[in-house]
């Protein structure tokens, strides 16, 4: 397996080669591509690419002419989809480092998002210091801060280039021990607000599954169904679904509108509830929007401030919800907490309002088309409490082992 070294050639040459040098001299084979959007510019200090832009340019799917205009927003949108074509041509990607600025990591860091978990993947970019969700989004890339821009060989860009190419040669050369006794992989979704259900569905469950937890922040849900799509999780108790209330409704933890879809396409045993239906997310109290101060909120912590969801809203998430549902051919089961959707939708708690809850159920149940393989199931219970679990568990079983 060969480690991908990838960037601007024409402006990131000296340092592409560089760190190919490096990994080369740890005794991995190393490719150098070339991702440059001016071709021809490369100068003649710099050395040869193994792999060059018009080749890479060539897997775009409107051929190498949709790549290479004049308008450099958009020659990069184009060289990124070209990227991820050429590295998924690719049979001996055993791991990748790209350099690059907020245009190279903008260009190259799709084409790592593509890539399984647990291919090494490192990215040294001028951007990795601020917000790099964008950039990163459900993949296991390892952003590494340049300090100074990568813009020639000085004191501060030997060392990080050089940690960051001794990194990857060493992730490439030794990869991480797979157990053969594995048990198969399952994924659940958890909040604070849903944490004892989903710690009952693991305790009952740890002895025959690997129970991968994630936290429903937009990207936990994401990072999931990447899995999914990736082949490395076998089944699905999507107990805290709360994401899509952000989506719809603004707040801080939404996922895409992608939801679901790779249950969809993968047709894995599914069992999904409503657990946190009953939030939005906002930062600090005094992010909150204005059009929201009215509402019933709840300071989490000080930096997390919610907000209940209403009746309408409830009914817009059940249909929307629903659809997705509908779509799924693979064996479906959706269990409804009649006692309440989280710790704090219970009575007594601030954000109960069973009328609220209801709407929301009934639109499922007004939306969901149930057959033998897509089942909703009404219960007498809060989320939380422990006949739920048991019942999510059951319900699992009962599929998973069909």
């Amino acid at each position: 397996m060969k480690a991908y070294v990838i960037g601007t050639c024409d402006t990131k040459g000296r340092e592409l080669a560089y760190v190919q040098a490096l990994i080369e001299a740890r005794g991995v084979e190393a490719v150098l591509v070339d991702v440059g959007t001016r071709p021809g510019e490369i100068g003649a200090d710099v050395p040869r690419p193994d792999v060059s832009a018009q080749e890479v340019a060539r897997h775009h799917p409107d051929g190498p002419e949709a790549v290479f205009s004049d308008d450099r927003g958009r020659a990069i949108a184009a060289m990124a989809q070209a990227l991820r074509g050429f590295l998924a041509s690719r049979s001996d990607v055993g791991g990748v480092i790209g350099l690059g600025g907020s245009g190279g990591t903008a260009l190259i860091t799709p084409a790592l998002r593509d890539l399984p978990v647990g291919v090494p993947k490192v990215m040294v970019s001028t951007v990795a210091s601020g917000n790099v969700a964008p950039y990163v989004g459900p993949a296991d890339i390892m952003m590494l801060y340049s300090v100074t821009d990568v813009s020639g060989i000085n004191r501060i860009s030997r060392a990080v280039l050089g940690n960051a190419a001794h990194a990857l040669a060493g992730m490439v050369a030794h990869p991480a021990p797979r157990s053969e006794a594995d048990k198969p992989a399952i994924g659940l979704t958890m909040f604070g607000v849903t944490t004892p259900c989903v710690e009952q569905v693991s305790r009952a469950l740890e002895g025959e599954y690997d129970c991968l937890v994630f936290h429903a922040t937009g990207t936990g849900g994401k990072s999931m169904e990447k899995l999914v799509e990736s082949g490395l999780i076998g089944g699905v108790i999507d107990i805290t679904t709360t994401e899509i209330c952000d989506l719809l409704f603004g707040g801080v933890f939404p996922c895409g509108e992608d939801r679901f879809d790779s249950i969809i396409r993968s047709r894995v045993p599914y069992v999904t509830s409503c657990g946190a239906l009953d939030m939005v997310n906002f930062g600090a109290m005094e992010t909150v929007p204005e059009r929201y101060l009215k509402r019933t909120l709840y300071v989490h912590n000080p930096q997390v401030t919610l907000m209940r969801t209403t009746v309408e809203e409830n009914v817009e998430m059940g249909r929307w919800i629903g659809a997705k549902l509908n779509r799924m051919d693979g064996p479906v089961r959706v269990l409804i907490p009649e006692g309440g959707v989280s710790l704090i939708d219970a009575p007594g708690q601030p954000f109960h309002d069973p009328a609220a809850d209801e709407a929301l159920f009934q639109a499922l149940e007004a939306t969901v088309r149930q057959t033998p393989n897509r089942r909703l199931i009404r219960l007498p219970h809060a989320l939380n409490d422990p006949e739920f679990a048991a019942a999510l568990v059951r319900e699992f079983r009962a599929i998973a082992h069909h």
